[in-house]
Formats: structure tokens, sequence, C-alpha cells
């Protein structure tokens, strides 16, 4: 089968696609035929080595697929069943990837392939954000960065939908209609304006509740300049870099701030919870309190033209690979 690969860490030039022997699933394993892949942003932070994984690796966290066999002690699924998973074993960037049932979760009918493919580590993400890293109350005020972006397309409208007045963050002028498409009920592009400013003429000082910040470096400082005291600081990834010190007395002591680190790992560490949370994200795809919109799609051969794109925030939503 074809799979990307890559031997060292760097850009996506780094990235190559083999012919490699798939092998058979062993007892808890099933073996699934991939029918559209997640693009993620942590799939760049493994090949970069912001993630160090053990090399030489694939990558990819994230698939849509048809399981074509089961090991002997797998009870979960069958073979013909479609399943989407977000997680270890790292290797989605494949025709097919052998993994643990424990880490699979069923797609119900009406939902596609492709919106399965880009909403489970997307929308499983949201979901924790929203309802357990920081429980989003009606009348919130809520700072998300990067509207414009693939889990911006998820949270922001369903933090809408639970009451919550939502602000987004772009970085260019096309992004600020796809953030206001999003469900923001203000948008504010940092590249002419200060957002910290920006945000105080909307809500006044100190006046955010929760910021979602997944830009990381760039936009740390403003986060937490703008958030209420005892307000919630979550910073939950790192596009524009890696924010790795923390200042109690400067970013915390100031305001009696809330600081969470959080990732999908630490919200879904139990099968429960990791069922529970898929529940409701394709419960709301089906209610409609988001709609997901593909807006691009890839080949395997295309894998470094796809984290181009992304790093260099060209993508308006989010992206799948199809093998």
């Amino acid at each position: 089968m074809k799979a990307v690969t890559f031997k060292k860490f760097g850009g996506p030039e780094v990235l190559e696609i083999q012919d490699i022997a798939i092998g058979k699933p062993g007892p808890k394993e099933v073996l699934v035929k991939n029918l559209s892949i997640g693009l993620n942003f942590i799939d760049t932070y493994h090949r970069s080595g912001l993630y160090p994984i053990p090399l030489p690796s694939g990558i990819g966290l994230e698939a849509c697929g048809e399981i074509e066999e089961v090991g002997s002690e797998v009870k979960l699924f069958k073979v013909g069943d479609r399943v989407t998973h977000a997680s270890m074993p790292i290797g989605a960037y494949a025709e097919k990837q052998i993994m643990p049932e424990d880490k699979l979760v069923s797609v119900p009918d009406g939902v596609s392939n492709e919106v399965a493919s880009c909403i489970t580590l997307k929308g499983i993400t949201a979901e924790y954000l929203l309802h357990r890293a920081y429980p989003l109350k009606k009348g919130d005020k809520v700072l998300y960065h990067a509207a414009a972006g693939g889990l911006g397309q998820i949270l922001c409208p369903w933090a809408n939908a639970l009451g919550a007045e939502v602000i987004g963050t772009v970085g260019s002028k096309e992004k600020e209609e796809i953030a206001k498409k999003n469900g923001c009920h203000h948008v504010i592009n940092y590249t002419d304006k200060n957002f910290v400013e920006e945000v105080e003429k909307i809500v006044g000082k100190n006046g955010i509740d929760v910021v979602y910040d997944g830009v990381g470096l760039k936009t740390f400082e403003g986060s937490i300049e703008v958030l209420e005291i005892r307000g919630m600081m979550v910073a939950f990834g790192n596009a524009s870099g890696y924010v790795d010190t923390i200042d109690v007395k400067k970013h915390i002591n100031t305001k009696g701030l809330f600081f969470t680190r959080p990732s999908i790992a630490h919200y879904t560490v139990k099968r429960e919870e990791l069922e529970e949370s898929a529940k409701k994200v394709f419960d709301a795809v089906l209610s409609k309190k988001f709609t997901v919109e593909i807006s691009k799609k890839y080949s395997l051969d295309e894998a470094q033209k796809a984290h181009e794109d992304l790093e260099g925030r060209r993508l308006t939503g989010p992206a799948v690979i199809i093998p």
C-alpha cells in the first residue's frame, strides 16, 4: 500500500510517499481501508519535531475508513463497519492502517466520509474545549483565535449555539467574512488592528470570560491581557510557536487567572469519554449546530503541498487527503 513517511524532522520537504507492507491485525486490532484522511496542525508538529516521535515514521492521526479485517478478539466492530479515529498510532496518511479497536468510533449514517475524517479530531477538540476544559455558559464572552480555520468552523458556531458572545480573530481580509459565516458576532483582523484594543472596545477592559488560543506565541500576551478577573486561559495549540514559559506573577497572579494546556489525549483517556465526546460531535453535525465545508482536497502525493498550505495559512476551513 502507499503511505506517507519521513526519516528526519524538518519542513514539508521531508515527507515522502512509499510502498510498504501493512501486515495483519493483532487480536484486538482491525485493518481499516482509509476513505478520507484529516489534515491537522498536530501533523506539522510531529513532522517538524516540535512534538518528537521515533523515526522513521508515518504521519497523521485522523481518518475515516471501512474495516476490511478484524483480529481474533475484536468485539466492538465487524468487517464492513465505517469507523473514524483521531489518535495514536500515527500513520493515517496511508491507503490502509492497522488500528486498536478501542481507538475507533462508529460513523453514523448522514455523516459523510470526508466530514467524518475532518471533524473527529477537531470536533472532539471543540467538544472538550466548550463542555469540559471550560464549560461554556449562556452569556459568556469568548475570544477565539484563528476563527476562519478548520477548528473555528466547528467551535465558533457551536459556542454561538450555546449562547456565548463570540469574538474571533483572523489574519486576512478574506478570512473576516469566513469568520462571520462561522458564527462570530465580532471579527478582528489582527494584521491591521491591535486585537487587545479592539476587544476592549467591544466588551470593555478585562471583559473576556475565556480565551481559546490555538495560535500560541503571537497571541498569548494579548490573550492574557483581555481576560477578566478569574478568567480562563485555554492554550491548546502552537500555530505561531510554542509558549514555553509561564510567569506566574505576570500572567496568572495579577488577575487570579486560571490556565490550562489541554490536549485531546487528556479528555479521551477512557473509552466511555471517547464514545460520549464523539456522539456529541456527530449529534451536533446532524442537528446542524455547525456545518462543515471542506476547503480543499489533496491526494497522498500532495502531502508536502498540503503541509505548505496549512502552515502558510492558505486554508480557509478543514481540508482532507483522499487516498
